[in-house]
Parts: structure tokens; sequence; C-alpha cells
């Protein structure tokens, strides 16, 4: 079979697979369920009973992302535009590096469930709160990748904006910026992933039902304290396309940004 021949096949193949994988799945999940014993069988819904509890819980849930959403694309937005600013002063000398570092790291590796109170008891519960959590739990990846870019800038390529007297205006942002754009959305990428998982611990450490207005992260605390695991797998069902959505933005501003120029976009493989 020729290489012309085998590339309409593999990209066949490339589609189909992911859809046969997800009912593959599906099956094994029926057949789980079928051998739960009759005591046991409230804790794994069928999928069709995740299914009807999606529609039965429908405006629940969609209020619910909506306040979910709101602070993840908050705390997400914060968290893009201050890593950016701390990646630009973090990338001035390895002096200005080994004086903030550490410090960054302390931020990263105190527990968020130890952050949450205090964040109550400052801004109170509800958006606020939600939004800071997540955004702290967007920050570091971020700021890490988007130093990384721009202190990995190729020496040549410096050396030459030097040699014909560039300034360090001109140097940052017209060779180092762009020159870190594929580790700046790499960070995204992970602060994409990392921001309704954000939102959604934030919401269920310190959101609130003010206005009958929960987040997700409430809704899990509801439906696990009524046993309703038809809606709390259809909660956390939300929470992943939540997720999808803002990868999925995100692969299309890299997409945009890199697709004409960076090896990741404009190779393809034969």
């Amino acid at each position: 079979m020729s290489a012309r021949t085998k590339a309409p096949l593999r990209r066949i193949l490339s589609n189909l697979l992911p859809f046969a994988t997800g009912v593959g799945m599906i099956l094994a999940w029926y057949a789980v369920c079928m051998g739960l014993s009759p005591d046991q069988r409230f804790l794994l819904p069928t999928p069709h009973e995740v299914l009807r509890a999606f529609f039965d819980k429908g405006p629940t849930l969609w209020l619910a992302t909506l306040q979910t959403g709101t602070g993840a694309i908050l705390g997400f937005g914060f968290a893009v535009l201050l890593s950016f600013a701390m990646g630009l002063f973090l990338s001035l000398s390895p002096l200005v590096r080994a004086s903030f570092y550490p410090y960054l790291m302390i931020l990263q590796m105190t527990p968020i469930i130890v952050i949450a109170p205090i964040l109550i008891l400052w801004v109170g519960p509800g958006l606020k709160s939600v939004t800071i959590i997540t955004f702290l739990i967007c920050f570091f990846p971020m700021v890490v990748n988007t130093t990384q870019g721009l202190i990995s800038t190729d020496h040549n390529l410096v050396d030459l904006f030097r040699m014909y007297r560039a300034t360090r205006f001109q140097e940052i942002f017209l060779l180092r910026v762009p020159a870190a754009q594929p580790y700046f959305f790499t960070g995204l990428r992970i602060g994409a992933t990392l921001a309704p998982i954000g939102a959604i611990v934030g919401d269920y450490i310190a959101g609130n039902s003010a206005n009958g207005q929960g987040g997700l992260g409430y809704l899990t605390i509801i439906y696990s304290s009524q046993f309703q695991m038809g809606a709390l797998f259809a909660t956390a069902a939300v929470g992943c396309v939540l997720g999808f959505i803002f990868v999925a933005g995100v692969m299309a501003l890299s997409w945009l940004a890199l697709h004409k120029w960076h090896d990741s976009f404009s190779r393809t493989d034969t």
C-alpha cells in the first residue's frame, strides 16, 4: 500500500478510534453497574441515569456553570496578566530570580485548604474568594514557563541585537517576548487545565449559594450529602466540559500566534 493511500486511512482511523474507545468505555461502565450487588448499586449510576439527571438538573447546572466559569475566567485572566509581568521582571537578571523565586515556591506549596479560610475572613465567601483561589492555582506554572521562555532566547540573536545597539526595551519586546511565545502558551495550556479545577475547588471550600447561584463545587456538596449520585456524576461531567472549553480556547489562540512560524504547528508528519 502506497504512502498516499495510507495517509487517508490513518486520518480515518485517528477520527474513529476515539469514538470506538468511548463506546467501549460506556459498555464497560454498564458491565460494572450490572456486576454490583443491590446494596452497592446506588454508588454507581448507569450512563443513562447520569444523562437523565443532567436534563432534570439542567437549569441548576447551567447557573452553577456560569458561576464557576466566571470565577475561572477572572482567576485565569488575572493569572495570565500577572504571570507575564512577573516573568518579565524575573527575566531581568539571575539576581532578581534568586531573590524572588523561593517566595513564589512558598506561595505555590502553601495548601489551598489553609489559604481558603484566610481568604474567607479577608474578602468573604463567594466569587472573590473563588477568583483568588483560581489565580493562586494557575499562577505558578504560568510564570515559570514565561520566565523560562524569556531567558532561553537564542544567544546569537541576543548578541546580534546588542551589536546593533538595540535598547533593552527593544531586546525584550522585539526579540525575547516573541521567542518566548511557545513557552508562554505552554504555561497557558497548563493554566487553562487548572483554572476550572481551581474554581470548582474554590466553590467547594469558599463558595456560597447567595441568590441561589452556588457554583459546581457547591453543588457537589449538596448532591453528595443527599446521595444524588446521578446528579453528582452529571456535575462532574459539566466540570470536565468546562475544562475542555478552556483548553480549546487556549489552543486556538496558540494556533493563531504560532502556526505560521513555529515547528509545533508549521510542520506536518508525513
